[in-house]
């Protein structure tokens, strides 16, 4: 990357961070190109030179989220979706620590960006955060189980939808609490300890 393209690259950065950080406060239909530019710390010709308008930057923003998501996910993922075809179905469950930990570090660290998803879901694309766990993770899971295609949608949305209130109410605590606390917390949410699958034999 030469300078000018490292300028720019930069300049793009300081703008995501400023729309995340209103987002924050405030409702994506209310966020004006001025705001960011005075957050970001840059002129309108600027943001116009980036972006045509608030939604181009929005597109932006959830691309660079995403590419920090799948970084936190890049030792594991493989392990995980090998296993998936292999273990058995006493051992497999949906949700595990074994790419809780990952997830929830992620949102520790990006504590901003989960606020600003929560406050505005649509704008965000909430839902796009857990495609590649749809994918990848939950759908080849409920298959082993036999669970009829047209049941998984509801599945799906019954233990995104639970781990989402989790991790709302770790967020308005700063997440303090540790990655692995809320992960043991999920998975006793989703399998109490003690459970045991009877449906192998």
């Amino acid at each position: 990357m030469n300078k000018s393209e490292s300028k720019y690259f930069n300049t793009a950065l300081k703008m995501d961070e400023a729309l995340i950080s209103l987002l924050e406060i405030k409702d994506l239909e209310y966020i004006t190109v001025k705001e960011i530019c005075e957050k970001a710390g840059v002129n309108r010709s600027t943001f116009y030179l980036h972006y045509e308008t608030v939604a181009d930057l929005v597109n932006e923003t959830l691309e660079t989220v995403n590419e920090r998501f799948v970084a936190y996910f890049s030792d594991v993922k493989k392990d995980i979706f090998a296993k998936l075809g292999e273990q058995k179905l006493s051992d497999l469950i949906l949700i595990t620590e074994e790419y809780l930990l990952p997830y929830l570090q992620f949102i520790k660290d990006n504590q901003k960006i989960y606020r600003a998803a929560f406050r505005n879901p649509a704008g965000m694309q909430a839902h796009m955060r857990y495609g590649n766990l749809k994918k990848h993770i939950l759908v080849p899971v409920l298959e082993r189980f036999g669970v009829p295609s047209e049941y998984r949608e509801y599945y799906i949305s019954y233990y995104i939808e639970g781990i989402a209130a989790v991790i709302r109410v770790w967020l308005d605590r700063n997440c303090e609490d540790s990655t692995e606390m809320i992960a043991a917390v999920i998975e006793d949410c989703v399998r109490p300890k003690g459970y045991i699958y009877d449906g192998e034999k």
